[in-house]
């Protein structure tokens, strides 16, 4: 049984969230199929171990579809990821949605192999989305760590 909780985001967190999503993502800004999204004001969960947090999911809600922005877990192997998945297919279905989406960019091999291990499903590339992407996020690297060249957004999803 896994030592951490889930809970919602609250009023008080957001400047913790905002530092956060700043220190892994470069920006508080998502970049997603052309849209800029604000990470550290969105709805979302944390994953918390004591006073601990050890881990994030933002979302966001339109019509009847639900967009996680990001999702991290500080700490490996633990489930935390998993967990923050599962709450947020749970909230979507509670919203009335009938799909949880995100993307990813092609580099990003463990998040690919991850999310379908979570049982999402790969259902769209975006060849080159990532240069139009940089335009309203100049963060975005060119390269990443593991010398793969950040080019193509990856959409999975989930049928809730």
């Amino acid at each position: 049984m896994p030592s951490f909780f889930i809970r919602p985001i609250e009023d008080s967190d957001r400047s913790q969230i905002a530092k956060l999503v700043e220190e892994l993502w470069g920006s508080h800004l998502v970049v997603t199929r052309g849209q800029v999204h604000d990470a550290a004001s969105s709805l979302g969960f944390l994953a918390v171990d004591g006073q601990q947090t050890v881990g994030l999911l933002t979302l966001r809600f339109e019509g009847d579809e639900c967009e996680i922005l990001t999702v991290d877990a500080f700490v490996q192997g633990r489930g935390i990821g998993r967990a923050l998945l599962e709450e947020s297919f749970q909230s979507a279905r509670a919203q009335g949605c009938r799909r949880a989406w995100l993307i990813t960019t092609n580099d990003n091999l463990a998040a690919i192999a991850f999310y379908q291990k979570c049982g999402m499903q790969l259902v769209a590339i975006y060849p080159d989305a990532v240069t139009e992407a940089r335009t309203l996020k100049p963060q975005i690297p060119l390269v990443a760590e593991n010398g793969i060249p950040i080019r193509d957004e990856v959409e999975f999803e989930v049928q809730l």
